[in-house]
């Protein structure tokens, strides 16, 4: 049966369907388990078999892929139940859809037997994506039963990182020669049950397995039977190492419309291919790392994880917010003298640290674009910076002396006008300074840019907007 396409409002209505049918499904095993009878426990499984036959029938008719978003939105009691009812055969590519704090509950509810069940329905790069989660006696009973060639290529995928190319890559490349003919290639080709996914071209090698070119499916198809592969293959090709980034690797696939790339090795020889699916996926685990990131929060979170673990996760910035926090209410009270001379300064300090915030997370974000995008070079940093603070110069004067007039109108006083004015002009500046520095020094540091940038950021302008804007009025109004 073909799997049901699930655009975003169908798949919101699947997911509704499956929590109806979960809460129909205690409902009545709740009346039931009331009920008195002689075979009480028979009853009850019957009922709780029927119950779950429907959900167990509507769940075969999805994509494992939405499967695994329906996981994601359930508590885990219920996420459990239907993981349960989930096809045996469809386990590996669920495990793979999964973030990896879901598919760590997953793996928690099953036999060591299962796991290796769910491996056996993978290729060796999946495998190799799931092993860093599999106990090791379970990945040893995974190696056990592959034959010798995908043996090699798991232990081949094992050994880069995961942010590597040959972690990512696929080994399920279409080899040919470059001295047969178009008619020959079609003849080899009939020979497949089916092509590998997004197969968009052929890998033409030599007789050691290095890379001479591609040929493009379209010259295939259209070109005369009789000409040679040399005849019509493309023979300047994207390439990728085994070593590279796969996020430089997903933005070149961005850049050149890419379907399928070759990776090959220090002599040229073809290790395997990335695909357009793949790179997909690393764009968006990269955009979701990065979401976490800016809120400080541990990448992919469960959302209906245990209550402890999320709350100890939290934990680090909440205790640098609360440390930040201290400091800015330090900062108040060093000034406690000024604000209840004029008490006009406490109405409009939030409003200098609310803005450098703003202005501050604009340019940080412009930043960690431009470092993903590898647009920023060292080189270019001093015309980066010249940038930002000329914006910050601009807009800091522009509506440092709106607010200053806004100030003068309220309460009549020129000199807190002036300070307003110069106070929102200094917090943009140092606002954009911190939107440039934190993740430029994060990514100096290797680590990603865009980890805690929000944080740092908002706990900086706060502090320092009080500061500046209450230090500026002592100074200039007392």
């Amino acid at each position: 049966m073909p799997f049901s396409a699930t655009p975003r409002d169908p798949l919101q209505h699947h997911l509704d369907l499956v929590i109806t049918l979960l809460e129909k499904h205690k409902v009545v095993e709740a009346l039931v388990h009331k009920q008195e009878s002689p075979r009480q426990v028979l009853v009850e499984q019957l009922v709780h078999r029927q119950n779950l036959n429907e959900l167990r029938h509507h769940l075969d008719r999805l994509h494992p892929a939405d499967v695994a978003h329906i996981l994601e939105a359930l508590p885990l009691h219920d996420r459990l139940i239907v993981w349960d009812l989930v096809k045996s055969e469809q386990d590996g590519e669920i495990l793979l859809e999964v973030s990896d704090a879901v598919r760590e509950t997953l793996l928690a509810d099953m036999a060591p037997q299962e796991m290796v069940a769910a491996a056996e329905e993978l290729d060796a790069e999946e495998i190799a994506e799931l092993a860093h989660d599999l106990p090791a006696e379970v990945v040893s009973a995974i190696v056990t039963r592959l034959d010798e060639r995908e043996r090699a290529q798991l232990q081949a995928a094992l050994t880069f990182e995961d942010d590597q190319v040959g972690a990512v890559m696929d080994f399920d490349a279409v080899r040919i020669r470059s001295d047969v003919r178009l008619e020959v290639v079609l003849r080899y080709l009939r020979r497949f049950d089916k092509l590998p996914h997004q197969t968009d071209k052929l890998f033409v090698v030599d007789d050691d397995g290095r890379l001479l070119g591609a040929l493009p499916l379209e010259n295939l198809l259209l070109g005369d039977a009789d000409e040679e592969v040399s005849a019509v293959m493309a023979r300047e090709l994207v390439a990728f190492q085994p070593e590279d980034d796969a996020a430089d690797a997903a933005q070149a696939f961005e850049r050149y419309d890419l379907v399928s790339a070759p990776v090959v090795n220090g002599d040229g020889l073809l290790l395997g291919r990335l695909t357009v699916n793949t790179m997909i996926d690393r764009v968006r685990q990269e955009s979701e790392a990065e979401t976490f990131n800016l809120a400080g929060l541990n990448e992919g979170e469960d959302l209906f994880g245990p209550v402890w673990r999320s709350a100890r996760n939290r934990w680090p910035w909440l205790a640098l917010n609360i440390i930040t926090a201290f400091v800015a209410s330090r900062v108040i009270d060093a000034f406690e003298g000024s604000i209840v001379q004029l008490v006009a300064l406490a109405a409009l300090m939030p409003i200098v640290s609310g803005i450098g915030g703003n202005a501050g997370t604009q340019t940080a974000t412009l930043v960690i674009r431009g470092l993903a995008l590898g647009q920023i070079a060292s080189a270019r940093v001093g015309a980066l910076v010249f940038k930002e603070l000329g914006i910050a110069l601009i807009n800091g004067l522009l509506w440092g002396s709106m607010l200053g007039l806004v100030a003068y109108g309220l309460y009549q006083h020129v000199g807190l006008g002036l300070v307003m004015a110069g106070a929102m002009t200094l917090n943009l500046l140092l606002a954009a300074s911190v939107g440039l520095a934190v993740p430029l020094v994060m990514d100096k540091l290797g680590r990603d840019p865009a980890y805690g940038s929000s944080v740092m950021l908002t706990a900086v302008t706060d502090a320092m907007g009080f500061f500046i804007f209450l230090g500026l009025a002592t100074l200039f109004l007392f």
